[in-house]
This record gives C-alpha cells, structure tokens and sequence, in this order.
C-alpha cells in the first residue's frame, strides 16, 4: 500500500543515511522499523539478528545473574584509586 506523510528533515536525511549504510531501500528501512516498533513488547530483541548471540547463557534468570556479577565487578573496579588517578 502506498501511503504519504511528513517527517522532519533531520529525521528523514538521518533515515536515508540508514538505510543506504545498511544497503537497503529507505522504503525497506521503513517497513523494518514499523514492524519492529509493532511487535509485542517481549518479542522485539528475538527478531535482531545481533541479540541472537545472547541466548547462548540460557535462561532470563541466568542472564541476570551473569549481569549482576559483571556489574558488581565493573563497580569493584571503578571504587579503586589509584595513585596517577590522584595526578
């Protein structure tokens, strides 16, 4: 179906620049986004190809786990002075 409407310049350069980087139409672009922006809201990361790797650790449980335990050690990390911090 065709259809017209108005984006802001900003918006639709940024959109054209998208999609010629992706190697796709901006009418494919288009269509990519709204789909995506329609899907359930527990299903949108399922459909990205780059999330497909994050399955790999199994469960929602263990995924929290493992980013819990990743966060604790990134704050461990970031209480530490050392002495050029103090130069």
């Amino acid at each position: 179906m065709k259809t017209t409407f108005e984006l802001p310049d900003s918006l639709f350069r940024s959109a054209k620049s998208a999609a010629a980087q992706a190697g796709i139409s901006l009418r494919e672009l288009f269509t990519q986004a709204i789909a995506e922006k329609l899907q359930p809201k527990g299903s949108a990361n399922a459909e990205k190809p780059w999330m497909k790797g994050f399955g790999a650790l199994g469960s929602d449980e263990a995924l929290h786990k493992e980013t819990c335990r990743i966060q604790s050690v990134i704050d461990a990390e970031f209480g530490v002075v050392n002495d050029e911090d103090w130069k």
